[in-house]
């Protein structure tokens, strides 16, 4: 399992930059869609991307951001797929928690090639992380607690039983000696936003979820980050919180952070977005918000970025079959 989680956080890190593509399509009123609820990751990453393209020309006036919460994503998917499949104007944000839930067959009917896959835009590691007034002051601590009764200690996040948050949470049980991971008590919220919330209200002990998620609640005081799940400790803002490997838990995972398009989107508008997001990701603006955000670099568009979705997902269909999520 570790050789796989590994494989898929190196890829995750390793950029190829697609192809500049030219075209006559600008779009002419900009949507993306953020399949959870405000305040999460996919809700980050299109409204900083798409104020970043406003910034930048890219977009006439206003990127309109709709929120679609529901199934861990599934729900915003089946929409695109069908009943706005020839939209040219549409982007959908995508991660890792995407990749996850097309791997275990958790969007009915639906695959990875009914979409276009636009690019990526950073690597967002995974966090662990309690509220400040939490007994827990370290990983080890946290999961020798976890150890001694699995059900004791709920952990929320903002996908779906089974997606990428849960996923996270069962390999650092593992990794942490505990037997059978599926005691691992799990609460599953309709995005970071909301698991953070409910963290802080006390329904649940432990948040479990990504960097630029938790970055507004840090800033706050509201939670400590008791580990990130990155090779080595993260530059910038979240170069304080110690990685779980540096705290004797040989854990690591890199959630991916992208677009995808309708499948039917034409030839034109594939060929903006791709060069619009690759546009975003080489300006200084992205990388400003790349640096305050704790988001690593992932440079890849266009059919480069397609071919890594379809590897994430067959390495993460293997580790879910190890752990025994899926048969």
């Amino acid at each position: 399992m570790r050789k796989l989680l590994a494989a898929a956080s190196v890829a995750a890190v390793v950029g190829l930059a697609g192809p500049a593509l030219a075209q006559d399509y600008k779009p002419s009123g900009a949507e993306c869609i953020a399949p959870a609820n405000p305040g999460g990751g996919w809700d980050f990453t299109c409204r900083q991307v798409g104020k970043t393209m406003q910034d930048l020309g890219l977009v006439d006036g206003t990127m309109q951001v709709t929120n679609v919460a529901g199934g861990g994503g599934g729900v915003a998917y089946a929409l695109v797929v069908n009943k706005r499949n020839d939209d040219n104007d549409l982007i959908v944000a995508a991660s890792t928690a995407t990749a996850t839930r097309l791997a275990q067959g958790a969007y009915p009917g639906n695959t990875m090639d009914q979409v276009r896959w636009l690019g990526a835009v950073g690597a967002d590691y995974g966090i662990v992380a309690v509220a400040a007034d939490s007994p827990y002051d370290s990983l080890p601590a946290l999961m020798a607690a976890m150890k001694e009764d699995p059900r004791a200690i709920s952990v929320a996040g903002g996908s779906a039983v089974g997606g990428w948050d849960h996923l996270k949470v069962l390999i650092l049980a593992q990794a942490s000696g505990i037997e059978d991971v599926r005691q691992v008590k799990y609460v599953a919220f309709a995005g970071g936003g909301e698991a953070v919330t409910q963290l802080l209200a006390g329904s649940v002990q432990v948040f479990s979820g990504d960097a630029s998620e938790a970055k507004g609640f840090v800033d706050s005081g509201d939670i400590k980050v008791l580990a990130v799940l990155s090779p080595e400790r993260l530059p910038g803002d979240f170069a304080q919180f110690p990685t779980a490997k540096e705290q004797g838990i040989d854990a690591v995972g890199a959630n991916w952070r992208g677009f995808y398009g309708p499948g039917g989107m034409s030839d034109d508008a594939y060929g903006y977005w791709v060069d619009a997001i690759e546009t975003v990701y080489s300006s200084d603006e992205w990388k400003t918000v790349m640096a305050s955000s704790g988001l690593a670099p992932l440079d890849l568009s266009g059919p480069a970025f397609e071919e890594f979705v379809a590897g994430s997902i067959a390495n993460i269909e293997k580790i879910s079959k190890e752990i025994g999520l899926i048969q």
